[in-house]
């Protein structure tokens, strides 16, 4: 039951904050910030070594205030230690059968990146949760969802990159499920990140209301 409050959460929430991050001090600064504006869903990306312990570290400080899960995850290795640090759902750039295996095993959403609908399927067939829209997502933008969703429209897709101020509306009008936001909710100050967290949520409750 845990992993469907959790899609559900993210599906509903529509937003998450992507994160690269090398200390505690400055998770915690991005964290008060999404959460200013009523974002509460984060990827920490394990592109920095110590992904995990910031995981572990978030989770035991913000508790169920956060749904946290980690990025990046390229190996069945790592994604088991990301769920034994409090990872919630795996996130990756890529769709790889061992790491899909461990997370159905612990019972967590998986989300890999695919660029192919060949890749898309293999994906859903192994048991993936969403596909991660990557890197189509930047490159096309909010079209890519309904290129995806037209011969597929069951395919749950969380867009990554491409989001900005000013396109949210056409990535939801697209057909997103949820967004991954990076620079506007990682870069800058606290205050510059609860602004622009605030400025997506409006349009997002706009949007969905």
């Amino acid at each position: 039951m845990k992993k469907l409050k959790v899609l559900s959460r993210i599906e509903k929430e529509k937003l998450m904050a992507i994160i690269r991050v090398e200390t505690i001090e400055r998770a915690q600064e991005i964290v008060d910030g999404c959460l200013a504006g009523k974002i509460s869903c984060l990827e920490i990306s394990y592109t920095n070594d110590n992904a995990g312990e910031i995981i572990k570290q978030l989770k035991t400080i913000y508790a169920d205030q956060i749904l946290i899960g980690a990025g990046t995850v390229l190996d069945s290795e790592t994604a088991r230690l990301a769920i034994l640090n409090g990872a919630e759902f795996i996130i990756a750039p890529n769709f790889q059968l061992s790491v899909a295996k461990v997370c159905h095993r612990y019972q967590v959403p998986y989300m890999p990146g695919c660029m192919s609908m060949t890749e898309i399927i293999t994906a859903l067939e192994a048991g993936s949760d969403m596909i991660k829209a990557f890197p189509t997502s930047s490159i096309v933008g909010p079209k890519i969802i309904s290129t995806i969703k037209t011969p597929m429209p069951q395919v749950p897709v969380l867009s990554s990159g491409g989001v900005t101020l000013d396109n949210v509306t056409n990535w939801l009008q697209a057909g997103v499920d949820c967004m991954g936001v990076g620079t506007l909710l990682s870069k800058g100050s606290q205050a510059e990140i609860a602004e622009h967290a605030q400025a997506l949520r409006k349009q997002v409750d706009a949007f969905m209301n």
